[in-house]
């Protein structure tokens, strides 16, 4: 059997692919919204935030072979507790990781993190739009919110835990874009037309992730663009297309 870290539609995508290659498939996800398109294919899926001492236990119970950490590029913390889980459980661990962004731009400033991204937004002022979603919000807020010279735009899903946390923060209803995406590179010019936005900030998600579209509609609007770089974790073994992963499961299991 081989465990899933899923949660993104790249890692649904994986977890079908690898199951009808032949393999028991158990995925785990956080919401209950992102185990619905697994449920539909009939993958046995586990919803919640798992230790690392409990991804082993469920390593143990369901005589797992392999771990495949299909997470988020920015789910660092998920990922960390795959690693030790494999350490604990003496379980091969496999990192799948969407490929990066490959456009170069003058218009992008790179920064290691969210507080980076916040402090430099808040030099530059005018009106930006934040698309790094819900959970890192009051990073922004904490530093964007009330500055003179500065409306901050959230984009982020149109669930209600995230109107929720807006309204927690002080982020204004007229500044809260709530939509669901993918999002093409005319809808990004429009929204950005629409708020009139200054500044874009986003992380580096990769093509997957839409970044390709928010920075060539960004581009085309001439907007600064603020771009968040991947966390740096030593996964091991990594693989960058669904073949690679089957590959390297195919020479892991032979040996086991």
């Amino acid at each position: 059997m081989i465990y899933v870290i899923a949660g993104t539609s790249d890692a649904r995508e994986l977890a079908i692919t690898l199951r009808d290659a032949g393999h028991e498939i158990i995925a785990s996800v956080v919401t209950d919204n992102a185990a619905i398109s697994l449920h539909k294919e009939n993958i046995d899926t586990v919803v919640g935030r798992l230790t690392a001492e409990a991804m082993a236990v469920l390593i143990e119970n369901k005589g797992i072979q392999m771990i495949v950490d299909a997470s988020h590029p920015f789910a660092e913390e998920a990922s960390k507790n795959a690693v030790e889980a494999s350490r604990i459980s003496k379980t091969p661990y496999i990192r799948y990781e969407r490929e990066e962004y490959q456009g170069h731009t003058s218009q992008i400033k790179h920064v290691s993190s969210y507080k980076e991204a916040a402090l430099l937004a808040k030099e530059k002022k005018g009106n930006i739009m934040l698309t790094t979603g819900s959970k890192t919000l009051q990073i922004f807020t904490e530093n964007l919110l009330n500055v003179e010279g500065v409306r901050l735009i959230a984009r982020m899903l149109p669930r209600k835990d995230n109107m929720e946390k807006c309204e927690e923060l002080g982020v204004e209803q007229k500044n809260i874009v709530a939509i669901q995406g993918p999002f093409s590179k005319e809808l990004n010019i429009a929204l950005f037309k629409q708020y009139n936005v200054t500044l874009m900030i986003t992380k580096e998600s990769g093509k997957v992730g839409s970044v390709d579209e928010k920075v060539e509609a960004a581009k085309e609007l001439n907007i600064p663009i603020v771009m968040i770089t991947r966390p740096k974790i030593d996964y091991g073994i990594v693989c960058r297309s669904f073949y690679d992963v089957l590959e390297t499961i195919n020479q892991k299991i032979e040996v086991l």
